[in-house]
C-alpha cells in the first residue's frame, strides 16, 4: 500500500504587496501553490499511490469566486480518472463554516464530516482511515478521545488538522499532545496546521506534519512538499516529496574581510550555492541579510542602495537557476572598536550610547513602536496576525532599524571625518 500525506495547500493564497516589488515574478509567485498540487497529483499518478490524504487548509479561506474550488476539482478528477481515492479533514482556514461556495466533488472524495470523527475502511488494502473535519475556524477542545477505536489487523490512520501542543508560530486549534495521539492506537497519525514539516515520532505509531505544499513569503523558506508512504507486510516505510514551484530562502551572506565591490557577487553565489543542489527547476525567492564588518559600509553610506544592487548582480550570473531576490537587508558595520567608540564624548559615543539604551529598554521600543507605527499594525488584515502568517517582531524589527541607522550614521562620519 501506498499513499500521500499532504497539508496546508492554501491554493490561491492571496501573497499581498507583491505589487511593491519592482521586476518581482508576480504571475509566477500567486500561481505556485496551484503548481505545487499539480505536482503532487502527477506524483501520485506516476507512482502510483493508492489515495492521498489532505490534512486540512486546501483553502487559504472563502474563495473570490468559483474558480479556486473547480481548480482543486480538476485536480480530483485526475485522480479519479487514474482510480486513487482522496480523503480530505478541513480545517481553520477552509472549515465548513469559513466556505461558502459549494462544488460536488467527483466520488473518489471523501470530505469528513464536522459533526463527528468517523472511519472509512478500505477492505482490500486492509486500511482504516479516521477524522472529522472543523466545523468551524476555531475549534479550542481536543478532537482525538472522539475518534473512532482502531479496527483490529488493519493499516488505522488518524487525519487530524491540529496544532498539537502548541507552536509558538501558529494559533492553537484542536489541541492534543503526542501520548493522547499514540494512546489511541493507530499506526499513522496525518496531521496538518504547522507549515514546517515534523516528524513528532518515528513510529508507534508515526507522527506527522507534512509542512504546507508551498512556502509563500520569505518566513516560510526551504523545501515544502507531502510524505510518501509505503506500507509493507512488516513495515513502514516514508519519504518527504519536494513539490514546491517556488523556494523561499533566508540567506546570510559574511563580509568580513570584503573590501571591494566585486566581491560582492562571488560572496553571495558562494552562500547561495549550497541550497540549490537538487534543486535547479524551479524558482529560488531570496532573502538576503549581508552580515559583518567591512570597509564597504562606508560606500553603502554614501550611496545607499549600491550593495543590494551588487547582490541582485550576482543573482543574474548564476546561468539557468532562476533566482529573484526579494529583499537585501543590511546587518553591516565599518571597522573600527564599537565599544572603544561607544566611550567617545562626542557625536558618535553618543549615538552608539543612545542605540545600546534604547534597544535594553523594550517598554520604550513598544512605546516607539506604537507611536510610529501603531496605525499601520492596526490596520492590518485578520489573516496577518492569525498564528499561520506569523508578524514579524515589532520590537525586533525596530531594533534592526536602530542598528541600521547606526551604522549609516556611523559609516557616513568615517567617510567625512566628523565627530572625532
Amino acid at each position: 500500500m501506498r499513499f500521500l500525506h499532504a497539508a496546508d495547500l492554501h491554493i490561491d493564497s492571496p501573497l499581498r504587496g507583491l505589487d511593491r516589488y519592482d521586476g518581482a515574478p508576480v504571475e509566477r509567485l500567486r500561481s505556485a501553490t496551484r503548481r505545487a498540487l499539480e505536482g503532487l497529483i502527477d506524483r501520485a499518478i506516476s507512482e502510483p499511490v493508492d489515495f492521498v490524504l489532505f490534512a486540512g487548509d486546501i483553502y487559504d479561506g472563502d474563495w473570490q469566486d468559483f474558480h479556486t474550488g473547480l481548480f482543486f476539482r480538476e485536480q480530483m478528477v485526475r485522480l479519479d480518472r487514474a482510480g486513487i481515492r482522496a480523503f480530505i479533514t478541513q480545517g481553520n482556514h477552509d472549515a465548513q463554516g469559513v466556505i461558502a461556495r459549494q462544488l460536488i466533488l467527483p466520488p473518489n472524495v471523501t470530505v469528513f464530516s464536522s459533526r463527528a470523527a468517523h472511519t472509512v475502511a478500505i477492505d482490500d488494502l486492509s486500511v482504516a482511515i479516521h477524522g472529522r473535519s472543523f466545523p468551524d475556524r476555531a475549534v479550542p477542545e481536543d478532537l482525538v478521545p472522539a475518534y473512532p477505536s482502531p479496527i483490529p489487523g488493519y493499516f488505522n490512520i488518524g487525519v487530524l488538522h491540529t496544532s498539537l501542543g502548541g507552536s509558538s508560530r501558529h494559533d492553537t486549534y484542536a489541541p492534543t499532545d503526542a501520548a493522547t495521539l499514540a494512546a489511541k492506537g493507530y499506526d499513522y497519525w496525518a496531521l496538518g496546521h504547522v507549515h514546517a514539516r515534523e516528524v513528532v515520532s518515528e513510529s508507534a505509531p508515526r507522527i506527522v506534519f507534512p509542512g504546507n505544499l508551498q512556502g509563500r513569503h520569505a518566513r516560510e523558506t526551504g523545501p515544502k512538499g507531502c510524505e510518501l508512504v509505503i506500507v509493507l507486510a512488516n513495515r513502514m516505510e516514508s519519504e518527504f516529496l519536494a513539490l514546491d514551484a517556488v523556494r523561499w530562502h533566508d540567506l546570510a551572506v559574511p563580509l568580513d574581510h570584503i573590501e571591494a565591490l566585486d566581491q560582492i557577487s562571488g560572496a553571495f553565489c558562494e552562500a547561495l550555492t549550497p541550497t540549490l543542489a537538487g534543486a535547479a527547476d524551479r524558482l529560488h525567492a531570496v532573502r538576503v541579510t549581508l552580515t559583518g564588518v567591512t570597509p564597504l559600509a562606508a560606500l553603502e553610506a554614501s550611496q545607499p542602495g549600491t550593495l543590494g544592487a551588487a547582490v541582485r548582480a550576482g543573482a543574474q550570473d548564476l546561468g539557468d537557476i532562476e533566482v529573484w531576490i526579494e529583499q537585501v537587508r543590511l546587518n553591516i558595520t565599518p571597522p573600527g572598536d564599537r565599544a572603544q567608540a561607544r566611550r567617545r564624548e562626542d557625536a558618535i559615543g553618543e549615538l552608539i550610547r543612545l542605540v545600546d539604551e534604547t534597544n535594553a529598554d523594550e517598554v520604550a521600543l513598544r512605546a516607539l513602536v506604537q507611536a510610529q507605527l501603531g496605525g499601520v499594525l492596526d490596520a492590518l488584515p485578520p489573516e496577518v496576525a492569525d498564528g499561520d502568517v506569523p508578524r514579524l517582531s515589532e520590537v525586533e524589527a525596530m531594533r534592526q532599524l536602530l542598528r541600521d541607522a547606526e551604522a549609516t550614521v556611523l559609516a557616513r562620519l568615517a567617510t567625512t571625518g566628523d565627530g572625532a
